[in-house]
């Protein structure tokens, strides 16, 4: 299966963030900010695998910032790595504020998403190319991370006697 290229599974997902999407303190609920990292997650992996794609785990999400009501959030995501059916994908959520321009990152995701077949089951993807520096770097990092999460799941069952 030929590689295909990171910049052709990048997506973007905007969303405006209003009342229903808050807590009592006028902050966006982190599991908002989640559910649209998933989506924007979902996109990438499917343009990638040219399949369906369910999520396995959010390796990671880090809140850097507050978002608040009437913020403009952008979920920006690509796949940085492919392995036999599943795919690391990084999500940038940036919050602008509409009236003065103003843009912030305020988290970071990483999501393990897997391809589907028709029956519903993993199937293999292609690697990913990774062409420029930056791609590379993510590349890098997505199998130091995948490397870190086999071995703690290795350690686990081996506590556990399994």
């Amino acid at each position: 299966m030929p590689s295909k290229p990171a910049k052709d599974s990048h997506s973007v997902l905007v969303k405006w963030m209003s009342i229903t999407d808050s807590n009592s303190a006028g902050f966006v609920h982190g599991g908002v900010v989640m559910k649209l990292c998933d989506e924007a997650a979902g996109i990438a992996a499917s343009r990638h695998s040219g399949l369906r794609v369910v999520t396995a785990a959010m390796d990671r999400m880090t809140f850097i910032s507050p978002v608040s009501i009437g913020m403009l959030v952008t979920c920006k995501a690509a796949v940085n790595a492919a392995w036999r059916s599943s795919m690391e994908v990084g999500v940038r959520v940036e919050a602008e504020n509409p009236r003065t321009g103003e843009c912030a990152h305020s988290s970071t995701a990483y999501l393990t998403m897997v391809a589907l077949d028709d029956e519903g089951k993993p199937t293999e993807v292609s690697d990913v190319e990774a062409v420029t520096d930056v791609e590379k770097r993510r590349q890098g990092e997505a199998e130091l991370r995948r490397r870190n999460r086999l071995a703690e799941r290795e350690q686990l069952l081996s506590d556990r006697g399994n």
